[in-house]
């Protein structure tokens, strides 16, 4: 399946109350690119699930922490999602929003290969926030994260993939560009600026 060949013509919609994000390959220096020059009064929340080895300790938090103006967590289970907080899926668990706003974990197989699971987390907060979720998929090699783009974009939700002439592994955006065509194809910085729009209408 060939991907359509301009992005909708839909404006950033207002009311926008969760921005969700998955990566994989080349996905840290990504989000850094993005996240790293946010301005202080950032408050729209940001959950974002990057692939890491299940044996491994994430350092995710310490790294993010000295570089975000957000305050930074391991997303727990039962934690409500807060204005002005970046929260990260810890190894070995898929991360899902609820119906309530809050996290919780699951320990079920991995899902194309990945756990955490992109495609997990943008279908649970797509059904969980609907037309106020905003969804992004960057660099990577798999195509976890496609389908559930294309399910944030089916409920309502704002919907944007990184270009994939500008990521360091195309087969993750390519994916999700074959599948459904997104609101927007950006760069990183097209990304961060969309963002930052984003957060300027955000109820949060």
């Amino acid at each position: 399946m060939t991907a359509p060949s301009s992005p909708s013509s839909r404006p950033p919609p207002h009311g926008i109350a969760l921005a969700a994000i998955g990566a994989s390959a080349g996905g840290v220096e990504a989000l850094l690119q993005i996240l790293g020059e946010l301005p202080p009064r950032f408050r729209l929340p940001i959950v974002a699930v990057l692939h890491l080895p299940d044996e491994r300790n994430s350092r995710l938090v310490e790294v993010f922490g000295q570089r975000v103006a957000l305050a930074v967590h391991e997303a727990a289970p039962g934690e409500p999602i807060l204005p002005g907080h970046l929260y990260f899926a810890p190894p070995g668990y898929h991360l899902l929003v609820e119906a309530d706003r809050s996290f919780s974990l699951s320990c079920e197989a991995p899902v194309l290969f990945s756990r955490p699971s992109i495609d997990v987390l943008l279908d649970s907060a797509a059904h969980a926030y609907r037309e106020r979720l905003a969804a992004m998929l960057l660099t990577g090699a798999s195509a976890d994260g496609a389908a559930g783009l294309a399910q944030a974009g089916a409920l309502g939700g704002f919907t944007a993939v990184q270009d994939p002439a500008s990521a360091r592994v195309a087969t993750m955006p390519a994916a999700a560009l074959a599948l459904r065509q997104p609101d927007r194809v950006l760069d990183l910085p097209g990304l961060r600026r969309l963002l930052i729009e984003l957060d300027e209408t955000s109820p949060c």
